[in-house]
């Protein structure tokens, strides 16, 4: 795909060792202070400004000047608790830690984009603040990021995620709900041990954790409209220890997804109601322990078809994509700042997430690009409003 006329090949065997390099040596939420090391480097020998902010790992860059308007460009840094299988000549020498998401494509594509920007700060209507996030993982990486204050007055935002489902030279996003608000529950059941041969002396938390379980899938099909998607997943039973002993309590945990903030907020009441009164009926006790995430990644309608627009102009091929139940904390930025998240095409692979995951590097540098011109164009336009 030739999305500029000079394709600068130095630059892109450069973000290719970035990425290479940010492989060997993955890091967890929270955990990214190497990788935040390293970018502190790279920034500072590109002369690019870094806020003094108070993040323990992560940081954010800016590039222009002047009191012009300001656009946000975000990646994200962290790995995960995943050992490789790829491989791959540059893969994970930590063990038991590996980039199975593709952060590291994304951390040399934004890198890419503010080497690009840096170039031309002089022309730049306004500033860029480069956002490398920690902990995006946990699903709360960029809370610490607002609470730091490092995107106070920031008019615009874009993030991005590869995507193994897009072909490299593809590009996607939507108005509205692109990811799912996700939250994670779990559920003890408490009842009264016994002998399995005589169950009538006991009271029953695994019989009663199976009613439960089945229960809780009529909020779905039963309790919400069918206009508007809800997963809710048991993935987790924990409870016994023999074979002729009923336990006195069974553990449950799962995930419920929604796009609906509305219904995301009366989902944890739904389930209480079935788990309190199939518990009561049982003469079993039941309680929900709620662990909310991050909430549904809306898009807004001008910035995602701005975003769409420009990368038509690049010469990406364009995808109107569907909503996705995987989540994003990206979102957090949304709910505040007007923007877009969008996915672009890395190549058919294994899964986000797989111990074999890659990404085809062939699409970092005009990703870079991309960021470089929606970034700038994005000011312009932000200028023009003015």
């Amino acid at each position: 795909m030739n999305l500029l006329n000079e394709v600068d090949q130095a630059l892109a065997n450069q973000l290719i060792d970035v990425r290479r390099n940010l492989h060997r040596e993955p890091e967890l939420a929270y955990e990214e202070f190497k990788t935040t090391e390293k970018l502190r480097e790279w920034l500072t020998n590109a002369n690019i400004h870094i806020l003094d902010l108070p993040l323990q790992t992560g940081l954010i860059a800016e590039i222009g000047q002047g009191n012009g308007p300001v656009v946000a460009i975000r990646c994200d840094i962290d790995a995960l608790p995943i050992e490789e299988q790829t491989g791959l000549s540059f893969a994970s020498e930590i063990l038991g830690k590996m980039h199975a998401c593709g952060h590291d494509f994304h951390t040399a594509t934004i890198l890419g984009a503010a080497l690009l920007l840096k170039a031309r700060e002089g022309e730049l209507p306004g500033k860029v603040r480069v956002l490398f996030q920690p902990a995006e993982e946990t699903g709360h990486g960029a809370e610490s990021v607002l609470a730091s204050g490092g995107l106070k007055g920031v008019d615009a935002i874009f993030g991005l995620h590869n995507s193994p489902d897009l072909p490299t030279g593809a590009f996607g996003t939507r108005t509205g709900a692109l990811t799912a608000g996700v939250d994670r529950f779990e559920i003890t059941v408490k009842g009264v041990g016994a002998h399995a041969a005589t169950p009538e002396k006991g009271v029953d938390s695994i019989v009663t954790a199976a009613q439960i379980i089945t229960s809780l899938q009529t909020i779905v099909s039963r309790q919400n409209s069918t206009t508007e998607p809800v997963v809710l997943s048991v993935t987790r039973i924990n409870g016994g220890f023999t074979w002729n002993v009923l336990p006195e309590k069974v553990e449950l945990e799962g995930t419920v997804r929604t796009y609906n903030e509305e219904i995301r907020g009366q989902i944890p009441i739904q389930m209480t109601r079935i788990i309190e009164g199939i518990a009561a009926a049982a003469g079993a006790e039941a309680q929900l322990h709620w662990y909310p995430g991050p909430p549904a990644t809306i898009n807004h309608g001008e910035w995602a078809d701005f975003t769409k627009e420009i990368a038509s102009h690049v010469g990406y091929e364009v995808h109107d994509i569907p909503p996705q139940m995987g989540g994003e904390d990206f979102s957090f930025y949304l709910q505040q700042i007007p923007g877009a998240f969008v996915n672009i095409g890395s190549g058919p692979a294994y899964a986000l997430h797989h111990p074999r995951f890659d990404v085809d590097e062939a699409a970092i540098l005009p990703a870079a690009k991309y960021f470089a011109i929606l970034a700038e164009q994005a000011l312009v336009k932000l200028q023009v409003k003015a």
